[in-house]
């Protein structure tokens, strides 16, 4: 297991201990880097670099940035997920017991803060680092519900550090890269059938670290108009840990799990002296995951069969800029789930496709420094859910309908030096 400066260490358990329960792009993708682009529902986040916090979304963007700029934010995400059985559940087979109720409301209060720092060394040369939470899921159900023997909780997350570098190749073309070091912590319970009659409380937790790229490209023809693709690789995670049986002993797990790639193409103009128009195109490839198996020693394994898919986002956004001071943001985006059969949906991702209707102010707090507070709020769907997927003798069916949506709140505050 490699070492880690304390510095590291420190940041590292700061993100993990807030980012946690969300779950806000489609599967369990967070967009949710920077409290500035959620106004705009993320539109354009490949191409605004208007803070330091274009390392994300798109390094290149910081050959726009002069001086020293730092930004930081946090964003409180609140899911709801609330399933209503429709009368064909079963418990597996060998369980004991009444079948059990609904579950309450899956979705908890998650925070998910972010960092960034750029330094112009020269007229081309740009470095920076950014720290972030770009993967994020916690589903919670209260203990005794029909679906408890696929899950009861479920829990993901994740750091990320991305030192990056950028080089302006003339007045039309920026290039960008970066290195992501990533750790990744994970948390599975459920109630598992161990004999005939005989029910206990399975509980894996796993962690483990893994390194990717991102990079990007910036093209800006007019001084009105900037355009910019970036692209972030898969990064592969091994991770390793424990299953506790209760009662009974635990025992040595491992899994392995390949995050997946995404790329954005994002175009930004301003109109006007008023109006600046955003929007973009993004492609996650979820379908890296087609099933989480976990490998235990000394008692069986576990699979949760997901089968994703690769998804599309599409958003929209514009600026209004009231006066000197006071910006106003306005976005809309349709986020396409990774999940699209009702048989290979999880309880513990009852996710759907969803809408983002984001509006947000930005204030000029000082010459070189602006704060910005978002919103958005996710429609989504009724979710159907039916468990055919799954092996019906150890886990039992889950058969009914999810009711979601959820609320997101934003805050940053960027400047430059």
């Amino acid at each position: 297991m490699m070492k880690h400066s304390p510095i590291v260490v420190a940041l590292s358990a700061a993100t993990l201990g807030l980012a946690t329960g969300a779950a806000q792009g489609a599967g369990f993708q967070l967009l949710e880097q920077n409290a500035s682009g959620l106004g705009n529902a993320y539109a354009g986040s490949a191409a605004v670099a208007e803070n330091a916090s274009t390392i994300y979304f798109n390094p290149a963007g910081m050959a726009y940035l002069s001086g020293l700029s730092v930004s930081g934010g946090v964003t409180a995400i609140k899911p709801s997920f609330k399933f209503k059985d429709d009368g064909n559940s079963t418990r597996p087979l060998a369980a004991p017991g009444a079948l059990g109720g609904n579950g309450g409301d899956a979705g908890k209060w998650g925070v998910v803060p972010n960092a960034y720092l750029a330094w112009q060394i020269d007229n081309r040369w740009n470095v920076g680092v950014g720290l972030g939470a770009p993967f994020g899921l916690m589903t919670h159900y209260q203990g005794d519900w029909v679906g408890q023997y696929h899950s009861r909780k479920f829990e993901i997350q994740t750091i990320n550090v991305n030192p990056s570098v950028s080089y302006k190749v003339n007045e039309q073309w920026a290039l960008g890269v970066g290195v992501n070091y990533q750790r990744i912590d994970a948390e599975y319970t459920r109630t598992a059938v161990v004999a005939p009659g005989l029910s206990r409380e399975a509980t894996v937790k796993m962690d483990g670290d893994a390194w990717g790229w991102n990079a990007g490209v910036m093209f800006q023809p007019t001084p009105a108009t900037r355009i910019g693709l970036s692209y972030r690789s898969k990064v592969k995670h091994d991770v390793d840990g424990h299953t506790d049986l209760a009662g009974i002993g635990s025992f040595d797990a491992q899994a392995s799990v390949d995050l997946p790639d995404s790329a954005i193409l994002s175009a930004y103009h301003q109109l006007n002296s008023r109006w600046e128009l955003l929007g973009d195109v993004s492609w996650t490839g979820w379908s890296s995951i087609p099933e989480l198996k976990i490998n235990n020693t000394g008692i069986p394994g576990d699979t949760l069969h997901l089968d994703f898919r690769d998804t599309w986002r599409v958003a929209l956004g514009a600026n209004y800029k009231v006066n000197e001071a006071w910006k106003l943001k306005f976005g809309v985006a349709w986020d396409q789930s990774p999940v699209h059969e009702a048989a290979d949906r999880p309880t513990s991702l009852p996710d759907n496709d969803r809408w983002w209707f984001s509006t947000g102010v930005q204030f000029q707090a000082g010459k070189n420094t602006t704060v910005d507070v978002g919103y958005t709020y996710l429609y989504l769907d009724k979710t159907r859910i039916n468990n055919t997927g799954e092996s019906l003798a150890q886990k039992g069916r889950v058969s009914g309908e999810y009711t979601s949506n959820g609320n997101i709140f934003g805050v940053q505050v960027s400047s430059r030096f």
